[in-house]
């Protein structure tokens, strides 16, 4: 997905009832700033803002849409308006909190709980360069896991798909508790409406049904998501992209390497989860939650055997914020 090229709201803008602080994050779909209501209680704010189909220049607040995109910018901020607005009715401490949602400058905002803590991403980037066999700990993907696994429950019940699970999309608060970032929905609209635009999913992370227009979505769509994201945990990389495992499948292989590592009973469950057949994986987060209880790790926690279980994966943690904290440039939400 191609990069934010489009100028940012300038700091100190009120909109909606916020004072914009700062941008936090940008992507090629949105930006996301720093903002704080009139008691200065502070959120993340995500602007819809699609790179390829609208320009904005330094000093303007309102995007140009180009009369060949209008359709299609149309059809996704309608999209991103109703996903706010379904959100906003899920209470679940694993699932962002949508506080707000409002139009203004002719596109959409949301307005998010603000809680200080680091994607999964950076976790095990910082993880991965370390030394010791595990990039994070079995239990502590099991756990971690297990709780993203509640708050996606919720969400399908409420009729809603993520569409992009990876690690980059999973929030760490301070307690390591995390919370699911990001829906792609508006983005899949897009993508369907405007297939000759940028791909819309993250390689590696995507199910396969997501690369081709007219494939049955569901659960077992961000099932393979979660799978996805769990191997990255393992293995410290994103796995073989969908549309090159059909033409030369390494999973497996690349899989075995965790083998010595990580029980049995995990790794195949990730290797179920992203089966390219979507009828041959879970086909519930409650299935795929079963499945992994009933496996037990059959060799030691080697992440904790070398320095301290929780303690040590939440010392991580605050050593990846307090790196935060003096890169102001460093962002604390994805897009």
């Amino acid at each position: 997905m191609p990069s934010q090229t489009n100028a940012a709201l300038p700091n100190g803008l009120e909109i909606g009832g916020y004072r914009i602080l700062k941008k936090i994050a940008s992507g090629g779909f949105s930006i996301v700033y720093l903002a704080r209501d009139a008691e200065g209680v502070r959120y993340a704010i995500k602007e819809y803002l699609p790179a390829t189909l609208v320009s904005r220049a330094p000093g303007e607040l309102v995007p140009l849409v180009s009369p060949e995109h209008q359709n299609t910018y149309r059809n996704g901020l309608k999209c991103f308006f109703e996903e706010g607005r379904a959100l906003a009715r899920i209470l679940h401490p694993n699932v962002v909190r949508v506080v707000n949602f409002f139009r203004a400058n002719e596109t959409v905002y949301l307005v998010m709980a603000h809680e200080e803590g680091r994607t999964l991403q950076d976790l095990v980037l910082r993880r991965r360069a370390g030394e010791g066999a595990q990039v994070i700990a079995e239990r502590h993907i099991r756990r971690v896991f297990h709780l993203v696994m509640n708050g996606l429950r919720e969400v399908h019940a409420n009729r809603l798909l993520h569409l992009d699970l990876k690690p980059a999309n999973v929030y760490l608060r301070m307690d390591a508790s995390p919370m699911l970032l990001d829906f792609g929905a508006a983005r899949q609209t897009l993508s369907l409406d405007a297939p000759k635009l940028f791909p819309m999913y993250t390689p590696g992370f995507a199910a396969p049904e997501l690369y081709r227009r007219g494939m049955t979505l569901g659960p077992w769509t961000d099932v393979y998501g979660l799978g996805a994201s769990m191997y990255a945990c393992m293995l410290g990389a994103p796995p073989q992209a969908a549309d090159q495992r059909q033409l030369d499948d390494r999973l497996e292989d690349q899989l075995d390497r965790a083998r010595d590592h990580y029980s049995a009973g995990l790794v195949d469950t990730v290797t179920w989860c992203m089966s390219l057949d979507p009828t041959d994986r879970p086909q519930s987060v409650f299935a795929l939650q079963k499945a992994l209880r009933d496996t037990v790790a059959d060799r030691p926690d080697e992440g904790d055997a070398r320095g301290g279980g929780l303690s040590r994966f939440l010392d991580t943690m605050a050593g990846a914020l307090g790196r935060r904290r003096r890169d102001p440039a460093t962002s604390s939400f994805e897009s």
